[in-house]
């Protein structure tokens, strides 16, 4: 596939995890770990990694060990509980989905799971394979931007989110990127086990920081909706929670026209930060739609 057609793709991939997340309400252990602090992590997701991999190369293969693990159980649970379904669920339970009969409804995320981990294992060359690795890496981005937003202030993380921004055009521009990046796409586990540390699809590489910081927007949009509703889905005639959704698809709309226009830039360059896109429309939709900082009623 070309690379026009391979980043293009990935661009509409990040918007795809924008309108993805659900609003869920905030588990009760998170309240012992909530802390602005936590804002930092989208920012040191990529000053500690990539100053990790210059002073240790060997922390690549590590990385991609963790990923490895870590990624086919949270794209489960993201299945599960996190993404928006056709139907409106009159109870949002915690840390379960729960099925028509009233049970945990784990299985057939977990399968999905499985089968698109197993894809990816068994033809990581091709379009298929690939694409599933991205779908797993994606899912699992909104199951670590549910964390997050569960236990940051919403302008802190916003801030976050430009920071992450900020340090990734500052890394790029510099030329402090591309080497630490080389490393950690070269990764790979033993037995040819899926690369999940990073993104491969067709002629093009993303970072797993690219899809992360656009399923953190997308969670943090969600999770707005909920607190700015109280916590009950919107409103009587349901105006709240439309507006609710009307911002998360609207930003999901502009980071996939940011995105596509952002690539034109790869005429001239041969790297670009992806985050950036993702974070110009989470300032345009704060700019066009403020939301206070509302506490969700438990």
């Amino acid at each position: 596939m070309p690379f026009w057609a391979s980043i293009s793709i990935l661009g509409l991939v990040q918007a795809a995890l924008v309108a993805l997340p659900a609003p869920r309400r905030r588990p009760a252990w998170v309240e012992r770990l909530r802390s602005p602090w936590w804002a930092l992590v989208p920012a040191l997701s990529i000053a500690v990694v990539i100053g990790a991999i210059e002073v240790t190369p060997g922390s690549a293969d590590a990385l991609t060990y963790i990923a490895l693990v870590a990624v086919p159980p949270l794209a489960a649970f993201a299945l599960a509980a996190l993404v928006r379904r056709d139907r409106v669920e009159p109870r949002i339970s915690r840390f379960r989905a729960v099925s028509r009969e009233g049970r945990p409804g784990w299985l057939v995320p977990v399968l999905v799971a499985v089968a698109l981990f197993t894809l990816a294992w068994v033809a990581p060359r091709s379009l298929a394979g690939e694409a599933a690795a991205t779908a797993l890496s994606g899912l699992a981005c909104v199951t670590l931007g549910w964390l997050l937003v569960c236990g940051v202030p919403a302008r802190w993380l916003r801030l976050g989110v430009y920071a992450m921004a900020v340090i990734d055009s500052i890394y790029v521009s510099s030329d402090l990127l591309q080497g630490p990046n080389a490393v950690l796409n070269a990764a790979a586990p033993a037995a040819g086990l899926p690369q999940l540390q990073a993104v491969h699809f067709g002629s093009a590489l993303m970072g797993f920081g690219d899809l992360f910081v656009a399923a953190l927007v997308g969670c943090l949009l969600a999770a707005e909706g909920w607190r700015r509703d109280g916590g009950h889905g919107g409103s009587a005639n349901g105006s709240g929670k439309g507006e609710a959704v009307d911002r998360q698809l609207c930003a999901a709309v502009l980071v996939a026209a940011l995105a596509l226009c952002f690539d034109l830039l790869f005429f001239a360059v041969d790297e670009l930060p992806s985050t950036v896109p993702v974070a110009v429309a989470l300032a345009l939709i704060q700019w066009q739609w403020p939301v206070g900082e509302s506490t969700a009623k438990r």
